[in-house]
């Protein structure tokens, strides 16, 4: 359950930073869901892969890299999902970390953290 309230927390993230970015859009809310379980599973089965074949890359730039890679798999949503569509790499880039700061947002309003530390 707690799996499924997180992918419709991205997924009114994904349609937050749509909203801001101009360079970023998506075509409605289910949209965005297949958007967020698209970017879950890229970060579950890719990320893993490009961080590791990328660490001597990532500590000489002291772990600035990553974003880097965040951009790549926004742009692998991009090409995958019909319906969401990203200008370029630094939308992508900026798309990440207004998602990611939304979602940190959303995620801390609905008291998620409280409710796996048991309070």
């Amino acid at each position: 359950m707690n799996f499924f309230i997180r992918i419709l927390l991205s997924a009114l993230a994904v349609v937050i930073a749509s909203y801001l970015l101009p360079g970023v859009g998506v075509d409605g809310f289910f949209a965005a869901i297949i958007i967020a379980l698209v970017i879950a599973l890229l970060n579950f089965v890719v990320k893993p892969i490009l961080v590791v074949l990328t660490i001597p890359l990532t500590v000489f730039t002291l772990g600035l890299f990553l974003l880097v890679i965040n951009a790549l798999i926004i742009l692998m949503a991009d090409a995958i999902v019909p319906g969401f569509y990203v200008d370029g790499f630094w939308w992508a880039l900026i798309f990440s970390l207004v998602m990611s700061l939304v979602n940190s947002l959303l995620i801390d309003l609905s008291g998620g953290e409280d409710r796996k530390r048991g309070k």
